[in-house]
């Protein structure tokens, strides 16, 4: 049995990060183990021998006092009085990344974190691997739980891990390779500030040893100081050319030309579509060099990379009109993104649940730098927040709240002829939609019906 694991053990939250966990004690031979979730709890079928205690409803975490060590799920929030009292009175909190990142036996371990492009960089390390025959998997907060891994895990295999913020918070090991992407303000409605949100993610590389390899781009000011948390040996950088460090970096971004040393790599010869995918190519090079990969196969690996579903995908042009689904765009820096991609004039759907972000920037980026934006159209909760965020921002186009997605994607299509749709919301789906493929299926369908 793994000598952090002090029974009895807790299981804070019961989600699918949860269960992994389970299988993972039972897999352990841990005997005594205590299950606390807001939430009904149901259980598999628990191995002959083993105690197990759950707790649900509002007295969850009256749990804890039959613990000694507890093992957190990721959405559970750590600062919470009730466990810094249990740590108080000698408690052991873990994670499911600590415990993957402690026992891990894979060659090397590649953690990504950032705001944005996170998913995409994973399967584009991935990708570039699976070309160059070197054996990987992934998990953390994309693909299965990191402790799902453990299971059929060889010494030959490099683990990539998605990491979020909230995996991140109270992490005292670090992979070998860390990549930092763009960071810039998210979930704060969980995490207490934008301190607290950028500290949590420096967990990814303040722990680094001398030997290992920490990627990061230089341009974005949060994610340059991350960086310099990192004891890293190597230390490589994405630049842009016209950036605040006019392209100094290992790798140089120059309008939609990639550079590292003499390699290059053109998005136009590339399936993917979108100039800020540069960054996350960029980032997936120069972490796979330090995985022994030359820059030249990485390049000639991502020329066949397919974009992940709802992330800037191309759907194909009907009637003349270009339509691209980024139902993944829960974010407005997401948002300035994708639109900062469009050549054509363009009609934008936006709009979903509440998070309380803040669509000031947003609003001012599409109103005075997207010169080609020719209609809005708003759906969910934020639509009359974002309407009116964007009439301060003195926007001259038509924009119109619908009900539905429905309805806003029959209103884009008075972009007409070579003109494109794009459906970027800058929110969740929450309220309208399950979850943001629910949405994305559902804008798909719609080009479809076409």
């Amino acid at each position: 049995m793994n000598s952090n694991l002090v029974s009895p053990v807790g299981i804070l939250g019961f989600g699918v990060e949860g269960q992994s966990t389970l299988r993972y004690l039972f897999r352990e031979g841990v005997k005594e183990i205590v299950v606390m979730d807001k939430n009904p709890v149901t259980l598999p079928e628990v191995p002959a021998g083993i105690n197990l205690k759950t707790f649900s409803g509002e007295g969850y975490l009256d749990g804890l006092k039959d613990c000694v060590t507890v093992v957190r799920s990721a959405g559970v929030y750590p600062m919470s009085q009730d466990l810094f009292k249990f740590q108080m009175n000698g408690g052991m909190m873990t994670s499911q990344i600590q415990l993957f990142l402690e026992q891990t036996k894979s060659a090397k371990v590649v953690g990504v974190t950032g705001t944005l492009g996170k998913g995409s960089t994973v399967s584009m390390v991935s990708h570039i691997l699976d070309k160059c025959g070197k054996k990987n998997s992934i998990g953390g907060n994309f693909g299965v739980p990191a402790l799902d891994l453990l299971e059929d895990e060889t010494p030959d295999r490099i683990s990539i891990l998605e990491l979020s913020s909230f995996q991140l918070m109270t992490l005292s090991v670090s992979p070998d390779v860390s990549i930092v992407l763009r960071v810039s303000t998210e979930h704060l409605d969980w995490h207490k500030s934008v301190e607290e949100y950028r500290d949590a993610k420096a967990n990814l590389v303040r722990w680094q040893k001398r030997g290992d390899t920490c990627v990061y781009l230089a341009d974005a000011e949060p994610t340059a100081k991350i960086a310099s948390e990192s004891p890293a040996g190597k230390k490589l950088s994405v630049s842009l050319a016209a950036g605040p460090s006019a392209g100094s970096g290992d790798a140089v971004i120059e309008g939609d030309t990639l550079t590292i040393g003499t390699d290059k790599l053109c998005l136009a010869n590339c399936k993917v579509r979108g100039l800020y995918q540069l960054e996350n190519m960029a980032a997936a090079t120069l972490a796979c060099t330090a995985l022994g990969i030359s820059v030249a196969d990485a390049f000639k690996a991502l020329e066949t990379y397919e974009t992940l579903p709802f992330r800037m995908e191309f759907k194909g042009e009907k009637n003349g009109i270009e339509f691209y689904n980024d139902s993944y765009a829960t974010r407005p820096d997401a948002t300035i993104a994708a639109t900062g991609s469009m050549k054509r004039p363009f009609a934008l759907i936006l709009g979903g649940s509440e998070k309380n972000a803040d669509f000031t920037e947003l609003s001012q980026i599409l109103v005075n730098e997207r010169p080609n934006l020719k209609q809005v159209a708003l759906i969910g909760a934020t639509a009359e927040r974002m309407l009116q965020s964007l009439q301060e921002a003195g926007l001259k186009v038509p924009a119109t709240i619908y009900p539905t997605l429905e309805e806003a994607f029959a209103d884009s299509l008075k972009i007409g002829q070579g003109g494109t749709v794009i459906m970027s919301p800058a929110c969740a789906s929450f309220g309208l939609f399950k979850n943001y493929k629910v949405r994305g299926q559902v804008f798909d369908k719609l080009v479809e019906e076409l």
